[in-house]
């Protein structure tokens, strides 16, 4: 194109960026800011009842104001906006997000499957991040002790389940106050029944529009918000005018004082009402995936902040001048998500603060800094919302409470399945005695054993061999595990390496995603699989003749691009043709598999809808003899169809257990996993190609 037709590209770029952002930020109102821009509604009701309904006089009115006011400015603003936002994981928020990021930087997980090659992932250190936390005493004091890691797990786990406490009670709150407000307490106004129902009708249709996408939902409310913030901006500034211009001085933190000397006690009770100005504050950081950092900040500072002070600001003015009772009904639901919502912006207080240490690698100081100047101020409004924990904020404690239970027996059953795998794991010694065969008879077909461990061979392959002496050919090892990084880029998911010498055909894949990852149903990993070992064959074949020598020792790994075919040695073509049936039936099986495998895949339509090829060697590449032998005897055993084992698990506690663990593995846990998808479920493999060796841990 001519340069002097078209825009200049860094002006075409910047243009395209402030659209996008212009549209996140918009889109931003109807996902983020449902919470925060709807609390006007109760905060001044909640605020002024009880006791401090005895104090009705401008000075109380105006250090409300400026209690709320700051409230807003040091908490949504200065804490969130600032600082918050800038300790995203790759684009991901949330208490989960600054785990993970404690995790990679410091050894604070408890599952001890990390190994050396996920931190050579793209994802897992970001742009302008430091590397792994510098060596330091506190660094090697959280290391050390496995308590204080396992405390800082709970401690995350209840912050996270808080936040599903909240949501589970805040959009049936935030409406039914909403609803209220139609009720005229005359003749001819709406009874509490009608009320009731209409909010029901709302949050059915609210909730029935959640499966359409995030997307669609923001652009359905974004546009209500928008003019409700503007309306309640307005509102406020005419009352402002109207009734008391002289609201402004309380702009003074001095009122803030005041209003303490003044109320005392009382105004310290009042501060479970404040509390409710913030409602929302944590959905900035948690819904940071939806959208970015700078869409969240310039919706918040160019509307929801100037809106809201407008707002309470003219509230403020309203009341100076119309103290009567019904001005001051306050409604009960009201202090159920303030103890749930100032519970996780503690919590996230004290992560940031580990995170400006380990992550930001900042001065000690600065994060006491930090942790002091914001948890003192959340430690203020807790002590109040905990007063209000008979009147209604048991509730979401309860659910955070359950919560909490659920996840962490969930760890800690895994955990321990782990580390049974990880103690009871066969040597190498005693595969390298078997000799090539492994003592046992290699039929055709390629065996993928799934299992956790990342490295060593598991039990469940001597456990199998011990009871039926054959095995495939070509043996593989499967581990998918979960990285601390939001997602694995696809290119880098796939790692391989080798097991024993050439001549034993065992391999290792490990399959890395990452938490916000989806694992669907990979139609060509069979396909994928072939590629990346005979890719790692090759890699391998190349450094030791560039070597000089063959080092076969066990825990060399390389990942393997599967987008990138070249240097595989291989050249695949589709198979088209349906006499040559599909990679799953070959003349190795029975007539009667064979049929068996037809009805499933015409009744199947995932595996009617994977890709056939065919793997042949490239003729004009010179690849030398040993390798061109093993990626025959790979293809080979692709031709004679895929097995998948795995593991069908009993897991139980050990006689010596104490109850409390009896109780969480027999019990707990065996109810979760019967209650949960199985392993073949999540991994999605086909039920006909499908081998369980049953396998009991005595954890």
């Amino acid at each position: 194109m001519d340069e002097e037709t078209g825009p200049p590209a860094p002006q075409y770029q910047w243009k395209s960026y402030c659209r996008t952002l212009s549209l996140l930020a918009f889109q931003s109102f109807g996902v983020v800011y449902g919470d925060l821009s709807t609390s006007p509604l109760y905060v001044y009701k909640s605020a002024l009842s009880g006791r401090l309904n005895n104090y009705r006089n401008e000075a109380t009115i105006f250090g409300l104001f400026s209690l709320i006011f700051w409230t807003l400015t040091l908490v949504p603003l200065l804490k969130y906006i600032i600082i918050v936002l800038s300790a995203d994981d790759n684009g991901e928020g949330g208490t989960f997000a600054l785990y993970s990021l404690l995790c990679r930087h410091a050894k604070f997980s408890l599952l001890p499957n990390q190994q050396s090659a996920d931190e050579e992932l793209s994802t897992y250190y970001q742009p302008g991040v430091g590397g792994p936390a510098t060596s330091s005493p506190f660094k090697r004091f959280l290391e050390k002790h496995k308590k204080l890691r396992t405390c800082l797990l709970i401690f995350v786990l209840f912050g996270a389940c808080m936040v599903i406490g909240d949501g589970v009670f805040t959009p049936a709150i935030s409406v039914l106050s909403a609803i209220s407000g139609l009720k005229d307490p005359g003749p001819g106004g709406i009874p509490d029944g009608w009320v009731v129902f209409i909010a029901c009708v709302v949050l059915v249709g609210l909730f029935a529009l959640q499966h359409r996408g995030t997307h669609r939902v923001a652009f359905v409310f974004a546009p209500i918000v928008v003019v409700w913030l503007l309306s309640i901006g307005v509102i406020g500034l005419y009352n402002i005018i109207h009734w008391n211009p002289r609201i402004f001085i309380a702009l003074s933190p001095h009122y803030v004082v005041k209003f303490f000397k003044i109320t005392g006690k009382d105004g310290w009770l009042s501060l479970g009402g404040v509390l409710l100005a913030m409602t929302g504050t944590e959905a900035m950081f948690a819904d940071l995936g939806h959208f970015t950092a700078a869409s969240i900040r310039l919706a918040f500072v160019g509307a929801i902040y100037p809106c809201l002070v407008l707002q309470y600001m003219g509230q403020a003015a309203f009341l100076s001048r119309n103290m009567s009772d019904s001005d001051l009904e306050q409604s009960f639901y009201q202090s159920v998500p303030s103890l749930a919502c100032i519970t996780v912006m503690f919590v996230t207080t004290w992560l940031m603060a580990l995170v400006i240490i380990f992550v930001w690698q900042k001065n000690i100081l600065l994060a006491l800094l930090f942790l002091v100047a914001f948890g003192s101020i959340e430690a203020v409004y807790l002590s109040a919302a905990v007063i209000k924990v008979p009147q209604g904020g048991w509730a979401p404690i309860a659910f955070a409470f359950v919560f909490m239970l659920v996840m962490y027996v969930w760890h800690y059953g895994t955990r321990r399945k782990y580390l049974f795998d990880l103690q009871n794991k066969v040597s190498m010694k005693w595969i390298l005695t078997l000799g090539p065969s492994l003592g046992i008879v290699r039929v055709p077909g390629i065996g993928l054993i799934y299992t956790e461990l990342v490295t060593g061979v598991p039990s469940i392959f001597s456990h199998f061999v011990t009871n039926l002496p054959a095995f495939h050919q070509v043996l593989v090892f499967v581990c998918v595990k979960s990285v601390p990084v939001p997602y694995v880029p696809v290119d880098e998911r796939y790692l391989i390496g080798r097991i024993g010498p050439r001549e034993y055909r065992m391999y290792r894949c490990i399959v890395r995603y990452g938490y916000k990852d989806v694992q669907k149903d990979d139609e060509n990993f069979e396909n994928h699989l072939v590629m990346s070992i005979a890719k790692f064959i090759q890699m391998e074949a190349e450094e030791a003749a560039s070597s000089g020598s063959y080092d076969s020792s066990e825990g060399r790994m390389a990942v393997i691009h599967t987008e990138d075919t070249t240097g595989t040695g291989l050249v695949m073509r589709n198979s088209n043709d349906e006499a040559e049936g599909t990679s799953l039936t070959r003349s190795s099986r029975s007539e009667t598999l064979r049929s068996l495998q037809s009805i499933y895949e015409q009744e199947s339509g995932g595996l009617s809808r994977r890709r056939r090829v065919r793997f042949q060697i490239a003729e004009e590449e010179r690849i030398d003899p040993q390798v061109r032998d093993e990626l025959a005897d790979l293809l080979d055993a692709k031709e004679a169809g895929v097995t998948y084992i795995i593991g069908h698990s009993y897991v139980k506690a050990r006689k010596n257990s104490n109850f409390l663990k009896t109780f969480a593995i027999d019990y707990a846990y065996s109810f979760l996993r019967k209650n949960c998808r199985g392993p073949a479920v999540t991994l999605h493999i086909p039920h006909i190609s499908l081998v369980e060796v049953g396998m009991i841990y005595y954890v």
